[in-house]
C-alpha cells in the first residue's frame, strides 16, 4: 500500500477517542497523528497491531509494550493517565469500532494467527492460594534478581509505601520513617512500660519481610527479637546477609516460612507489611485468626496493605494479573477491618498513605530509569518494561483515589477490655 499508515489509522482513532488522539501515534512508515501532547506511542510492525488486535484491552497493549512491538515515549504515568481519561472505560468502543478494525486488518494482513505472549507472561497452576500456588506467585514476582531490586529500591531494599515527613526526605529516610512509625504503633518504644521485666526482651514476628528491612530496624533501634518470614527464597538469602552484615543476626531470624505454618507463638507484636495483598479475600479469616492466636493478651498486630474501594480481584486478563502480582487480590479497607474483628482484634487506628506511594513509585520509577541500561542487562528488556509500565501505571492509581494503602492496627484485648493501649497518637509520629 502506498498511503501513509496514519492515513489508515486515522478512521479508527478518531472513533476511539471521539477526535484526534490526545498524544501522537507515530507508524513504521515514520507516518503519524495525533495532538503534540505528553508523548507518543510508536508502533513498530505489523506485529503491534496484531496483538492489540486480538486482545483489544490493557493486556494487548501490554503485550505489545512488553515485547517491544510498540514504544512509548515521554513519561510513561503521563501518557498512560492521558489515554486513559480520553479513551474511558466504555465498553461500547470496541463494539462501535468493529468497521474500522476490519478495514484496518484488511488493509495490513494482519488476520493470522494470535502472537504467543511474551515469555514473562505468567498463569499459576493449582488450587487458587494453595501453599504451592501461593509460592509460583511470590517466585515469579521476588525472584527476578536481588541485584535487580536493588537497583530499584535503592539501598533500604524496602519494598513497600514510604512515609515521606516533609518534601525534602529521601526515599531511603522515608522507609526508614516508615519502619519507625509500625514499630511505634506496635508499642516497641515502651514496652517496658507496659510488662514487667521478666528477663526476655519481647518478639516481633515479621510477616512477608522481604529483604529482612524492618526486621533491621526493629531490631536496630528498639529491644526486641525478631523474626521474620517469607516465602521467596531469593528474599530469604540476601535477608541473612544484611542481617548479619546489619551486626543484628544475634536478634533476627529469617526463615523459609509460609505464615500458615508458623507455630512457635508467643510473639508480643506482629507487622504484615505489603503482605495480605497474596493471601486473598477467602483467606482473610483464616490470616488474621492465625496471627491473632499467636498473640497475647496486649500483643498488637499493624497490617500495612494496599486497598481499593469496595475490593477487587486482578481479572484474569489484567497486565498485572499476568505479568506482576499473580492471584493478587485488593479488599476495601471495610473488609479488612471486619475480618480483624471477626476474629478477635480490637481495631484501634486507621492510617492511609495513599500520597506516599504515589511518591514512592515515582522515586522507583526515577531509579530504574536512571539505570535502565545496567536493569536491562540484568534482568532483559521485556521484564523491565514489565516493570516501568506496572510502576508508572501505579503511580495514576495511587493519585486518582483508585488505589489507596491503609496502616490498620488491631489490638488482642485482656479479659476484661483492658487494650494496653496509649491515650493518644502522639508518641507515633
Amino acid at each position: 500500500m502506498n498511503a501513509p499508515l496514519a492515513d489508515l489509522f486515522e478512521p479508527l482513532l478518531t472513533k476511539v477517542f471521539g477526535g484526534p488522539p490526545p498524544i501522537v501515534f507515530e507508524f513504521w512508515d515514520d507516518s503519524s497523528l495525533g495532538s503534540d501532547g505528553p508523548g507518543r506511542l510508536r508502533f513498530n510492525g505489523p506485529d503491534a497491531i496484531r496483538r492489540i488486535m486480538w486482545s483489544p484491552d490493557e493486556l494487548g497493549l501490554a503485550r505489545a509494550y512488553i515485547s517491544g512491538a510498540v514504544d512509548i515515549e515521554g513519561e510513561m504515568a503521563v501518557v498512560l493517565r492521558t489515554l486513559q481519561r480520553s479513551v474511558g472505560r466504555d465498553v461500547r468502543i470496541a463494539r462501535e469500532t468493529i468497521p474500522e478494525v476490519i478495514a484496518v486488518n484488511r488493509a495490513l494482513g494482519t488476520f493470522g494467527r494470535p502472537l504467543p505472549p511474551p515469555e514473562e507472561e505468567v498463569v499459576p497452576r493449582g488450587m487458587l492460594h494453595s501453599l504451592q500456588r501461593d509460592r509460583q506467585a511470590v517466585s515469579h514476582h521476588y525472584d527476578v534478581g536481588n541485584d535487580f531490586y536493588r537497583l530499584v529500591l535503592g539501598p533500604s531494599m524496602t519494598y513497600s509505601c514510604a512515609r515521606f515527613v516533609d518534601a525534602d526526605t529521601t526515599l531511603d529516610d522515608a522507609q526508614a520513617a516508615k519502619h519507625e512509625l509500625i514499630c511505634r504503633k506496635l508499642g516497641l518504644d515502651d514496652w517496658s512500660q507496659r510488662q514487667p521485666p521478666s528477663g526476655e526482651r519481647p518478639r516481633l514476628l515479621d510477616v512477608g519481610c522481604g529483604w529482612g528491612s524492618m526486621a533491621i530496624h526493629a531490631a536496630s533501634n528498639f529491644d526486641v527479637d525478631v523474626v521474620g518470614i517469607t516465602i521467596s527464597q531469593e528474599q530469604a538469602e540476601l535477608a541473612r546477609q544484611r542481617v548479619k552484615e546489619a551486626e543484628v543476626d544475634h536478634r533476627v531470624e529469617i526463615r523459609l516460612q509460609d505464615y500458615r505454618e508458623v507455630a512457635d507463638g508467643p510473639y508480643d507484636a506482629i507487622s504484615s507489611v505489603g503482605m495480605a495483598e497474596h493471601v486473598g479475600s477467602k483467606r482473610m479469616g483464616e490470616y488474621f485468626a492465625g496471627l491473632y492466636g499467636l498473640l497475647p493478651a496486649g500483643g498488637r498486630m499493624l497490617n500495612h496493605a494496599i486497598a481499593s474501594v469496595g475490593g477487587s480481584k486482578l481479572g484474569r486478563r489484567s497486565f498485572v494479573n499476568r505479568y506482576v502480582f499473580p492471584d493478587g487480590e485488593l479488599l476495601d479497607i471495610g473488609h479488612t477491618i471486619g475480618e480483624m474483628q471477626g476474629t478477635g482484634f480490637e481495631v484501634r487506628d486507621v492510617e492511609n498513605l495513599r500520597e506516599h506511594y504515589a511518591q514512592t513509585l515515582r522515586c522507583w520509577v526515577g531509579n530504574l530509569e536512571d539505570a535502565w541500561d545496567e536493569a536491562v542487562d540484568l534482568v532483559g528488556e521485556p521484564r523491565a518494561r514489565v516493570w516501568l509500565l506496572y510502576m508508572s501505571g501505579s503511580v495514576n492509581g495511587f493519585d486518582d483515589f483508585g488505589l489507596q494503602l491503609y496502616q490498620t492496627l488491631g489490638v488482642k484485648l485482656h479479659d476484661g477490655g483492658a487494650s494496653d493501649m496509649p491515650r493518644t497518637r502522639i508518641a507515633w509520629n
